[in-house]
């Protein structure tokens, strides 16, 4: 072969290099297919690189050679032809090594030590679950533990992380020397124009990285299909999970595979690094985010908010850390993405807390609970606003404005009034919570109607509104936003059906107990009908064992109220009984069968006053009075 003159000067060196070149054919050679040359000693991979960049020399100066001759030497094209299968060969071949090389160092991240409390990682668990009781689960300390121990870790930590952002900590995927063969191979498989495939064959193995990192974090391949035809019961742990995983996905596995890139393909040339940065992740960030939209768009009912508000505000958290690591116009849409799931998620939350206020309004329940006890809808409300006041500053800034243009609420015989005269200066939040608890009230005031005893509604409310009055008592946030003053109007109004009660109960008891009606008068002689007198006793034994009966099975949940109650009768009816009885009770005892009418002692009825309000019937019949 007549080479150029350029090359003819080092015909030697490149006669060298095809050499080399060749001997790694592996479509040639047996043994060229069984070893990889960057796993033999370092002099081999270096003389093969050294080949390379001697065949690529080559190259250039027959193409310059063949364009200055052109139509002259038909040799200069046969010598170019050979160069480029030459060229072929190698590039094959530094593919192979490639791929090698990124596959022996490319392992799915110790993801055990990254959910560890004691690493340097962020890891919060979900902020609440609503429970039928009233016990509240509340992991803001360890998530501000966390916070401290990344923060310590990033100042006190030696190797520089590519951006100032704190909660971002890049990781070293590969060793050094791996990342200086890589770069190498790259350099010289994109100058020879195999860009294409240097990025395909990165991404293809980095994925499979990623994959297995997802897994170990337990992310699940779902569509937006999948996510929502889960159960929500199932979501929520899948919703814990992802909460997790996407810190570390985005701080950690995705900031990482950008170092690795910019690791690579920082001197190859201007976006390399970044084109090969989103082959690698924007399939993957595309499955992360999925789930968070499939929530954000899913049905929305009340048992959903407090689960979108942990997304909402993990989210919000993790934005200022996708906007640095997508920061490149090719990642604009990852960016976009992010964006909207928070808008939605937000979108999402108002509109729950809306229907919520709706169901709570329209709840249509007609039969009344047992014994005028806490009725389910209130331990509902009360413990799903408790936990509202707990996303306090979430929620502040999803709610902007007053839930009305007017001074109140106001509509129809099916819509609550509410005055907001009283309740300048409150928060929007505050007047939001005000107004589910105005709901809730309107609706017991309803449901009360559908006992047949007066007595027993008035009981009933007053139940309702001591629960609602000692759920705001025991949260400290929800107190500060209810506000004293409001707190003291339901106060009043427990109390005001806790008199209702005693009036509609022990007003015609306690009549029994008057004077009037019992003195005669006459020509002859005056004093006490002792007819009227026995059958006054008849009337309020009958009574108060009615009422005894009745009330028993009767429940008030909260024993400090119970027993105040309690107290309140027998101020009112021992006193009265005891009177009655002294002024009274001679005329009963000198006539036949006292026992018949005066049944009861001051004693018995102070023992009798204890049976009320347990929620249970009296064993046995009211003990008389020992003869």
């Amino acid at each position: 072969m007549e080479l150029p003159e350029n090359l003819n000067k080092d015909s030697n060196g490149y006669e060298s290099a095809e050499k080399i070149i060749l001997r790694w054919d592996s479509t040639a050679s047996e043994d060229a297919r069984e070893r990889m040359i960057f796993e033999t000693d370092r002099q081999e991979a270096d003389l093969y690189l050294q080949a390379v960049d001697e065949i690529q020399r080559s190259l250039s100066n027959v193409s310059i050679s063949t364009s200055s001759n052109a139509g002259k030497n038909a040799n200069a094209v046969d010598d170019q032809s050979k160069v480029n299968t030459t060229i072929q060969i190698a590039m094959a071949r530094l593919e192979d090594e490639f791929r090698n090389i990124l596959i022996t160092h490319s392992s799915a991240l110790e993801t055990d030590s990254l959910f560890d409390p004691s690493s340097s990682s962020i890891s919060t668990p979900s902020h609440h679950e609503l429970e039928e009781d009233d016990t509240l689960s509340n992991d803001d300390s360890s998530h501000h533990d966390l916070l401290q121990l990344q923060l310590q870790h990033c100042e006190s930590s030696d190797s520089s992380t590519y951006r100032s952002t704190s909660s971002i900590r890049e990781v070293d995927l590969m060793p050094s020397e791996a990342i200086c063969d890589l770069q190498a191979i790259a350099m010289r498989m994109i100058s020879s124009g195999y860009l294409r495939e240097c990025i395909q064959v990165y991404g293809s193995v980095r994925k499979s990285a990623i994959d297995s990192s997802f897994r170990k974090l337990g992310i699940e391949k779902l569509s937006i299909g999948d996510v929502q035809r889960l159960e929500w019961e199932a979501l929520e742990s899948k919703i814990r999970r992802w909460i997790r995983a996407a810190k570390v996905c985005v701080r950690i596995l995705f900031a990482s595979e950008k170092k690795l890139c910019e690791q690579i393909f920082e001197r190859v040339g201007t976006d390399i690094d970044d084109a090969c940065f989103m082959e690698t992740v924007k399939g993957p960030a595309i499955q992360l985010f999925n789930f968070a939209e499939a929530i954000s768009i899913s049905r929305r009912s009340p048992e959903k908010l407090f689960k979108i508000l942990d997304l909402h505000d993990a989210l919000m958290d993790l934005l200022p850390d996708i906007e640095a690591v997508f920061d490149s116009k090719s990642s604009d849409s990852i960016r976009v993405q992010a964006a909207e799931i928070l808008s939605r998620l937000a979108e999402a939350a108002r509109g729950i807390l809306s229907e919520f206020e709706s169901a709570v309004l329209r709840e249509p329940s007609r039969v009344p609970v047992p014994g005028g006890t806490i009725h389910p809808l209130t331990r509902y409300v009360m413990n799903y606003i408790s936990l509202i006041s707990d996303y306090k500053q979430t929620l502040i800034e999803l709610i902007m404005s007053k839930p009305s243009t007017g001074s109140r609420y106001s509509g129809d015989q099916t819509t609550p009034d509410m005055e907001f005269a009283e309740l300048e200066g409150k928060t929007p939040l505050a007047l939001h919570l005000i107004w589910i608890i105005v709901v809730l009230q309107f609706n017991l005031d309803g449901k009360s109607k559908h006992y047949r005893d007066a007595s027993l509604a008035h009981l009933f409310i007053m139940n309702n509104v001591h629960y609602i009055v000692q759920k705001v008592k025991g949260s400290p946030e929800l107190r500060e936003m209810i506000g004293d003053d409001y707190l003291r109007k339901l106060t009043g109004k427990f109390r005001q059906a806790a008199t209702s009660y005693q009036r509609a109960t022990w007003v015609s008891v306690l009549y029994c107990l008057r004077d009037e009606g019992l003195h005669v008068s006459g020509s002859f002689s005056s004093g006490v009908s002792k007819s009227a007198l026995r059958e006054r006793f008849k009337t309020f034994n009958a009574m108060f064992e009615e009422v005894h009966r009745t009330q028993a099975t009767w429940l008030i949940p909260d024993t400090q109220l119970r027993e105040e109650l309690r107290i309140s009768i027998s101020e009112k009816l021992i006193p009265a009984y005891r009177s009655f009885l002294g002024r009274f009770r001679s005329h009963i005892e000198s006539g036949r069968h006292p026992e018949n009418y005066i049944k009861y002692s001051v004693e018995d009825l102070e023992t009798a006053v204890l049976d009320f309000f347990e929620g249970y019937p009296v064993s046995q019949h009211l003990r008389k009075r020992s003869q």
